[in-house]
């Protein structure tokens, strides 16, 4: 039997193998660890994740929450493996770091249709094909795509934030709470007065980096922006940003703190919390040194440093079609974060896009894209009616989605009329791919 062959077994390459065997259609999934490490994977699990452990917020009326309710209309595997081993987070939805991909290789391992292979994959095979090899995608494989493509491949770089050991954090200085009383005590927060904000940001901004490689190209995704230049950009940048410290009054004293640093718990357990919004690029030992400067964290025990790692995409506006598949030939189809969507469950739906494309490519049907007014069509639009000379990855949000005529003239209810436009017509697509 002919299979789908698909390259990179992260989120959107394991949620397109799953929507390709849902509909009855062979699929080997290719996946070079453990054979070959990418340097920010831990494991060989499927869908494993290198960064936050948040898939954003579950607010149903936010653009991500419009993603994810598209997502599970159409059965994502992603969405039930985050929904099976979710944590408390507030109006976040946060993952299990360690269950989240044992339950998705699990489902996708045992799956009479797929099959999963072990191996780096240095050429592009011939056939129907999936690329969704992300943003660590291996010097080899990415050589063979600058060649199918007839230019170079775009590059910017990455940052990821420290997680520190429960145990190690200073409780009677650190406290429990989400802000503005929403979602309970989900996070661990450290508060700071002026003078201890000053001081950490003083030896923040002054800290050793990482030096980049004269190759690098230093474009930075703003949403992944290194915590030190995000601190250069302005002495209050952090206090009004990641450490904003509103409505998370300090027990200790019953007034709000200067400047908060919160933790997100990694696991179940809450044996291990990640400092959220302090992704760095500094060295191991400046890591230690200033961000022991926190109140509740001098004595902190780091179970990973953050660090910054390459993230690759390609020029969709001039390469994709609103099908996902390259306009130089449809039996390839690009997927995930190469396409210049950014985020989990962005590079999610783009895998859910291309299964299903794919698999209606195999059964001789004309596959087509989602509907310009739903989270997965107006991606889609994005990447591949941007101006090709200035593109940059983006995430859902509601200015990527086209306003109804109605909600112009009714502002109250303009994001319920969007959102209820997007569902309606997400849902006769997926009616139409029933097949």
């Amino acid at each position: 039997m002919e299979k789908i062959n698909i390259i990179g077994g992260g989120l959107s390459g394991s949620e397109a193998a799953w929507q390709t065997a849902q509909r009855g259609v062979s699929v080997r999934l290719f996946e070079m660890r453990p054979v070959k490490t990418t340097g920010a994977h831990k494991t060989e699990l499927l869908g494993e994740l290198v960064c936050s452990n948040s898939l954003k917020s579950k607010d149903p009326f936010s653009a991500s929450g419009l993603l994810k309710r598209e997502l599970e209309l159409a059965g994502s595997l992603i969405m039930e493996a985050a929904r099976a081993t979710c944590l408390p987070a507030g109006s976040a939805l946060a993952v299990d770091r360690g269950l989240f991909p044992r339950y998705i290789t699990r489902k996708i391992e045992f799956h009479p249709l797929i099959e999963v292979v072990r191996k780096e994959v240095e050429e592009i095979p011939s056939g129907l094909c999936i690329i969704a090899t992300g943003p660590l995608t291996s010097d080899r494989f990415s050589k063979g795509i600058t060649h199918l493509l007839g230019g170079d491949a775009l590059f910017f770089y990455d940052a990821i934030a420290p997680i520190v050991e429960a145990e190690s954090i200073d409780f009677s200085k650190a406290f429990k709470a989400s802000r503005y009383d929403k979602g309970g005590r989900d996070y661990v927060n450290c508060p700071m007065n002026k003078d201890e904000y000053e001081t950490f940001y003083n030896a923040l901004i002054k800290a050793d980096e990482v030096v980049p490689h004269r190759f690098e190209n230093k474009r930075m995704f703003e949403a992944c922006m290194p915590i030190e230049i995000m601190a250069r950009r302005g002495k209050d940048t952090l206090r009004f940003g990641p450490m904003r410290p509103v409505g998370l009054k300090d027990p200790r004293t019953g007034r709000e703190a200067y400047a908060v640093l919160q933790l997100r718990s990694e696991n179940r357990e809450e044996s291990a919390y990640n400092m959220v919004g302090f992704q760095t690029r500094l060295k191991q030992a400046a890591q230690e040194k200033v961000f022991r400067l926190i109140p509740g964290l001098e004595n902190a025990v780091f179970l990973r440093y953050g660090s910054i790692h390459r993230n690759t995409f390609i020029n969709s506006p001039e390469l994709i079609e609103p099908d996902l598949s390259l306009k130089k030939n449809e039996n390839i189809f690009i997927t995930g974060q190469l396409l210049g969507v950014e985020g989990y469950l962005e590079s999610t739906a783009m895998g859910l896009v291309s299964g299903i494309n794919a698999s209606k490519r195999m059964k001789g049907i004309l596959p087509k894209a989602p509907p310009r007014t739903s989270a997965h069509g107006s991606l889609i639009s994005y990447i591949t009616e941007s101006s090709a000379g200035s593109f940059q990855p983006s995430n859902i949000n509601f200015a990527l989605l086209p306003v109804p005529e109605e909600a112009i003239r009714n502002k109250k209810k303009r994001r319920e009329l969007i959102i209820e436009r997007a569902l309606k017509d997400w849902k006769n697509f997926l009616n139409d791919c029933a097949y």
